[in-house]
Order: C-alpha cells, then sequence, then structure tokens
C-alpha cells in the first residue's frame, strides 16, 4: 500500500459546527480564510454558539444514531468496498454516532473519494435493509481524513480505534476473523 488514512465520519446530525466537544469544519480564520482545523496534534474549532445553531436549523430530519444490526452491516459493507477496491482495512470502528477506518490505498487517490465510497456503499446497505432517513442520508458531508505517514502512525490510529468508548462494533485486522464476504454477486 502507498498510503494509510485515518478515515472518521459522523452520523447525520450528530456532532454538529460549532459542537462544544470540538468538531471538524471549515471556519473562517482570522484572516479571513476558510481553513479546517483537522491536522494531528492541532487543536480542533470547539463551542461556537451561533454556528450550531445555524447548523441545527439546516436540518432535514431527526439525528440518526446507529444500531448493533445496522453496525455488521455497514462493516460487511466497508469490507466488500475496500475487498473490491483492493483497499486494505487494518482497522474499524462503529459507534452509534460515528465511525473510524484506518485504511492503506495504493496510489494517490483523493481521501475524501475513499471516504465517499466507504460511506455511499454503505448508505445503499442502510437504505435497502431499513429505508432512507427522513433527512435522505446517514452521514455528514464530509469528513474527517488524516494521512498516517508511517507504521508508527498507522499503529497508532489502530489503538485509536480499539480505545473507542461504547462501540457497537470494533474490527483489528490480523486480531479478528474478516468477514466472508463473496465480492462476485
Amino acid at each position: 500500500m502507498d498510503r494509510y488514512w485515518l478515515l472518521t465520519s459522523t452520523t447525520y446530525g450528530n456532532w454538529l459546527p460549532g459542537d462544544p466537544r470540538g468538531f471538524v469544519s471549515g471556519v473562517d480564520d482570522d484572516d479571513g480564510s476558510r481553513v479546517v482545523h483537522n491536522q494531528p496534534t492541532t487543536e480542533y474549532d470547539r463551542d461556537m454558539p451561533g454556528l450550531r445553531a445555524f447548523a441545527q436549523a439546516q436540518m432535514k430530519g431527526p439525528p440518526i444514531t446507529l444500531n448493533l444490526q445496522q453496525a455488521d452491516a455497514i462493516f460487511r459493507q466497508f469490507y466488500e468496498t475496500a475487498t473490491h477496491r483492493k483497499w486494505e482495512v487494518r482497522a474499524v470502528g462503529i459507534m452509534g454516532k460515528h465511525v473510524h477506518l484506518v485504511v492503506g490505498v495504493n496510489g494517490d487517490p483523493d481521501p475524501y473519494k475513499v471516504l465517499g465510497d466507504f460511506k455511499s456503499y454503505a448508505s445503499r446497505v442502510l437504505n435497502k435493509k431499513w429505508g432512507k432517513p427522513e433527512s435522505e442520508t446517514w452521514w455528514t458531508e464530509k469528513g474527517s481524513v488524516r494521512k498516517l505517514r508511517d507504521e508508527a502512525a498507522v499503529l497508532a490510529a489502530i489503538e485509536y480505534v480499539r480505545n473507542q468508548e461504547r462501540p457497537l462494533l470494533i474490527w483489528i485486522a490480523g486480531e479478528d476473523p474478516a468477514p466472508v464476504i463473496d465480492v462476485r454477486k
């Protein structure tokens, strides 16, 4: 694999821009330029009540919280997508309100496209089994993509995924059996 990424996405409506816990979203910097503070060792933006209120007013449906059956379906689809694309999944964490993937890719594809592929195919499975949500989406628009520069960073990201609070599903390559996926269907 040429590149490894820690990919993160929240489910729709659960971690809005302006959140007091911190958030990764475009904001205006002091000089008026648009920035996203999502690099390792940098502080996230946090606690912007006006931005949060604006984001809440734009919502098209209630926040999405995943359940155990949905987490299993998402994981299987993530694994199938990676297998089909010849990507290497090293870790997956699925919580009620967000997901993390540690994934290796060949070449240098746009990481937002990689994350988008995972979310798009997972959405198809969720829509088929549970119907399309009122918001018409299961996920926030983008997500966070963090390049993992070396094996130490990959291992640190795997540990980060492993140590998530209240997971519905944690899977670590080499430790847990892979699902049986038939990509020929």
